[in-house]
């Protein structure tokens, strides 16, 4: 059974997840809670987006490698043209953000909630939005390679 059109869709259905939901939500619900909830009910609804979107994030950064080396796998790491090779480095360098994200400044948001402490839950989520807005670029940057890069091999 040829294996690759699943493979392909599992591994684009989970780009658009993770890469769709950092956009949305950096470009479109952040500066709509900004403008419309106070410090308090705006931590606690980022709080909230992030333990529902980051469990989405989690199956994305287990699925695109899984899927993405297993099309490569399909026509052998030398015979996988360079952007594959491309994109699976920047695809690691986004992983392991979300996990500085996740570890670090996610948890200290979440504590501060927890304590009401504000102040520190607004500088944890500066943090936050800062490296997700790295990783959307990098985001984009790899579904450029993955459908203008071909324009270049």
């Amino acid at each position: 059974m040829n294996w690759y059109p699943l493979l392909l869709f599992a591994h684009v259905v989970a780009v658009v997840v993770w890469v769709g939901g950092m956009f949305f939500a950096h470009q479109c619900l952040r500066p709509a809670a900004a403008q419309l909830l106070e410090a308090p009910q705006r931590l606690q609804l980022w709080n909230d987006v992030f333990a529902r979107f980051f469990l989405w994030v989690w199956a994305a950064v287990v699925l695109i490698p899984a899927s993405g080396l297993s099309i490569i796998a399909t026509i052998g790491w030398s015979a996988a043209p360079l952007r594959w090779h491309l994109m699976l480095l920047v695809g690691l360098v986004m992983i392991a953000i979300f996990l500085i994200v996740f570890f670090s400044p996610y948890r200290r948001l979440q504590r501060s909630v927890r304590a009401q402490d504000w102040k520190a839950g607004a500088a944890a989520l500066a943090r936050i939005r800062h490296l997700v807005g790295v990783n959307i670029v990098l985001g984009l940057a790899t579904i450029a390679i993955a459908t203008a890069g071909r324009l270049f091999a």
